[in-house]
């Protein structure tokens, strides 16, 4: 099932129809660049914390930093992006964007299928929830959306599930709620995460594949996997509305110079006030990363003003 941006369907506005020069396309990185600006979808194994499975990818490749974008426990596996060097900061893009886990919940006393499927139409929408004792956050209650929740496979009081749901979301009290109104009690057994915003299990590499990949490159000066492997920071972005920008005006957001209307080539209609959006060359490689001031149709519509107020720079003068 897709998560909300997944089954959005994007229409790319003209403003000023051109062909951008700047920069290179993301396909014309070298080996080297994307190993120091790029981001791996980590499959993250059983037993390591997030930051020490980050450790792991950022030891192999010899880097002096990288970052993870939602933190597992460590025991629950799957989808963990991994930015690489000057990538970190995009990990908090990614952070707010929705994810998709399959969960086994144990059941601790037997209970009509009927009921079960009542009580979970419940928990689907907005529902309210108090983080659990181990968390990083305050635990005071609040509302987080759970966009679907499907039934997979019942066997006596197992119930494996896939669930769709809201940055912040605890599934480990989301069993427990469930088993309370019950009235049966719950438990979750086992856990893995299959998407995190835009990346899902499709992509994901293990630790032993890492090491291989850059192994080869090092070594055998092979870098078709480790190619593979890297993801361009780009594909961090697809959850998000973009506004592609005129070549002129690059090196002036460059310079944290906030995006202006005449500068603005192309962009995604749905775009509005306070959004955080994307800005690309028409290269499609990434600028920044702002707030909009403008409406889509505000942008299409004037010819002056600002339309971004650029707050992180990633492309490089």
């Amino acid at each position: 099932m897709p998560l909300p941006f997944e089954s959005v369907q994007r229409k790319i506005l003209i403003k000023k129809d051109s062909v951008g020069h700047l920069g290179k396309h993301v396909s014309e990185r070298s080996t080297e660049e994307i190993i120091h600006y790029g981001i791996i979808n980590l499959d993250k194994p059983a037993g390591p914390t997030s930051h020490q499975a980050c450790e792991y990818v950022k030891n192999i490749f010899k880097l002096s930093k990288a970052g993870h974008s939602g933190t597992l426990d460590p025991n629950v596996t799957g989808v963990l992006p991994v930015a690489l060097g000057r990538a970190t900061r995009i990990v908090q893009i990614v952070l707010p964007a929705g994810k998709e886990y399959i969960a086994l919940m144990h059941l601790h006393q037997p209970v009509e299928e009927k009921q079960l499927m009542k009580v979970l139409a419940d928990f689907t929408g907005a529902i309210r929830q108090k983080p659990p004792l181990k968390s990083a956050v305050r635990r005071v209650e609040r509302t987080r959306t759970i966009y679907y929740l499907e039934i997979l496979e019942i066997q006596e009081q197992d119930i494996l599930f896939r669930v769709g749901c809201q940055a912040g979301t605890y599934i480990r009290k989301l069993c427990h709620d469930i088993g309370k109104k019950l009235g049966i009690g719950a438990h979750m057994q086992e856990l893995r995460r299959t998407k995190a915003g835009p990346f899902d299990e499709s992509t994901t590499y293990s630790l032993q594949d890492i090491t291989d990949a850059f192994w080869y490159y090092t070594n055998k000066q092979q870098d078709t996997f480790l190619r593979k492997i890297i993801q361009p920071v780009e594909n961090a972005l697809q959850h998000m509305l973009c506004i592609w920008v005129l070549d002129n005006c690059v090196g002036s957001l460059l310079h944290g110079i906030d995006l202006k209307v005449p500068g603005i080539s192309k962009l995604h209609d749905g775009i509005c006030k306070e959004m955080t959006v994307a800005v690309k060359t028409l290269k499609e490689e990434l600028v920044a990363i702002g707030t909009a001031r403008m409406s889509s149709k505000e942008i299409m519509d004037q010819e002056n003003g600002v339309a971004v107020n650029i707050h992180k720079v990633f492309m490089q003068t």
